[in-house]
């Protein structure tokens, strides 16, 4: 009976005690993520105050962030450097990358300061984000609304009201 149990516990066991191998990671290095649109805003104002054009800060961010992004803010500056209209440079960019240097166009097109739209477009960006936080946070206290009730109606209906009901018919019952 005994072995019969231990084997019965071995077995229950067995999925934790053994050792799993797992496959050597392959050699290809990971693809680097899409960089946050605050941040990406943040170096593009960090690299022009710092003195850098615009065409050299679009190729500096571009080759510090990487990957698919950081090859079209390259690609944008080069384009900027060889003598191309805003329109040009960003028409190979992709949609969201175009939207998130609107500021930067408007700069260039027009003459402005870049700084001052970049940090105005990084602060709204920032505003919004909040506010989809508030709206998130108070979508969640409704929903939790339900559960909680759920859960703490019962067991306050059955440890608060039944017992003292329980007792207030006990007393009229047998006087």
């Amino acid at each position: 009976m005994t072995v019969l149990a231990a084997l019965l516990l071995a077995v229950a066991f067995a999925p934790w005690t053994v050792r799993r191998t797992t496959p050597a990671p392959a050699d290809t290095p990971p693809t680097p993520a899409a960089p946050d649109a605050v941040l990406l805003l943040a170096l593009l104002d960090a690299a022009i105050g710092a003195g850098a054009p615009v065409p050299r800060a679009l190729q500096a961010v571009g080759a510090s962030v990487g990957g698919a992004v950081g090859d079209a803010l390259a690609t944008v500056g080069g384009r900027l450097t060889l003598g191309a209209s805003w329109s040009e440079a960003v028409a190979a960019a992709p949609a969201s990358l175009c939207d998130q240097l609107e500021p930067l166009g408007a700069s260039w097109t027009s003459g402005a300061a870049p700084g001052p739209l970049l940090r105005q477009a990084c602060d709204r960006l920032v505003r919004d984000r909040r506010d989809l936080t508030r709206v998130a946070a108070a979508r969640l206290g409704v929903r939790l609304v339900l559960p909680l009730g759920l859960c703490l109606l019962p067991s306050f209906v059955l440890l608060g009201i039944v017992p003292v009901v329980l007792s207030l018919t006990g007393a009229f019952v047998n006087p």
